[in-house]
């Protein structure tokens, strides 16, 4: 009998030793549930090989096929990868929709005498699950709004309250990007599937009862779009103001930014664009920034002309509850733990 998982937290609060994803890594690449591992049973040529011979040919010559090529690949996942494992080992198994795939190969575990199962509806049914998580079910938690101009420091002050033991969501690290233009991280975004992914098991694995501290976002970072339960919740959360001189953020944002600040190809060819925006003059003289080297002249430039505009258009369209200013006056070690506990008191009184 298949596992049925009436919802995302159950699902995800599973007592089995491995997760095994036997898609092939084509469909593992674009997104899997979190911490399973790809023990393919069709490679990407073998997959779309069968799948030409069903449409083309016949379902019958394609399921033979596919037998054989599964059989083939499960045995040797068997004999190279699972061999260590003792005989209380119990993995739970899925594949694009709980059928052949799984169902054969974990057959073939239970044969051994491995005490696995298959998820029923396999990796579509986890999707679903996640939608209705993401984007019809609203959020159980409590979020709470880091909100500033940009160079405040909000990702460190966001690491410093984790390390406290306060509850954080870190959407810059899930997206690997730090939501600006020049926010690009090495390695790329996840597909949006693998960053939902990512965003839901986080989520699933805070307690409701304590509030969520995350930093005010836009509903894009980089390319990855914030999903509707989401977003809904962000917007709506109470905010904790964050602000502090403009010498000391273009200082941090120095020290932040200084791998693509240090990249003038790639810098002119991020700012570029916002000729329309900004004017040929005003991106004019950024140009002339980078050719000099000025990097704090620069970055103070981006945020005065740029950043800081744009935000404070995008304020006076929220309503949004504000629990506390909080200023920084070094956004150093000494400053930013000071804020730490501040918002850490606050949030104790929440």
């Amino acid at each position: 009998m298949a596992l049925n998982f009436p919802d995302l937290t159950k699902l995800y609060a599973h007592n089995f030793d491995t997760v095994i994803d036997v898609r092939s890594p084509a469909e593992y690449a674009e997104d899997h549930l979190p911490g399973a591992i790809n023990l393919p049973v069709l490679n990407n040529e073998e997959r779309a090989r069968v799948g030409t011979i069903y449409v083309q040919e016949s379902p019958f010559l394609a399921r033979k096929l596919g037998a054989a090529l599964v059989f083939r690949n499960a045995a040797n996942h068997i004999e190279q990868h699972l061999s260590h494992h003792e005989g209380s080992w119990r993995p739970l198994v899925y594949c694009w929709r709980g059928g052949q795939r799984s169902g054969s190969f974990t057959w073939m575990l239970q044969q051994i005498g491995w005490r696995a199962d298959v998820v029923e509806g396999g990796y579509r049914t986890y999707r679903r699950l996640v939608n209705a998580y993401l984007y019809d079910d609203p959020l159980p938690h409590r979020l709470i709004a880091l909100d500033g101009y940009t160079g405040t420091a909000k990702t460190d002050l966001l690491a410093l309250l984790q390390r406290r033991g306060v509850q954080v969501l870190d959407l810059e690290a899930l997206a690997n990007h730090r939501g600006s233009l020049l926010g690009e991280r090495p390695g790329g975004q996840p597909a949006q599937k693998a960053f939902e992914s990512a965003l839901s098991s986080a989520l699933c694995a805070m307690n409701p009862a304590r509030p969520v501290v995350v930093e005010a976002e836009s509903s894009k970072i980089g390319s990855l779009i914030l999903p509707p339960s989401l977003w809904t919740a962000l917007c709506a959360a109470p905010r904790v103001q964050i602000t502090a001189p403009m010498e000391a953020r273009a200082a941090y944002l120095v020290r932040a930014y200084d791998d693509i600040l240090s990249d003038s190809d790639r810098l002119r060819d991020r700012l570029s664009p916002l000729r329309f925006h900004r004017g040929h003059d005003v991106v004019d003289g950024w140009m002339h920034l980078i050719d000099a080297d000025e990097k704090h002249a620069l970055t103070q430039a981006l945020m005065e002309q740029h950043y800081d505009p744009a935000y404070t258009k995008s304020r006076r369209s929220r309503s949004a509850e504000v629990l506390a200013n909080i200023n920084i006056a070094t956004l150093d070690d000494d400053g930013l733990a000071t804020a730490a506990s501040q918002i850490e008191s606050l949030l104790d009184q929440l």
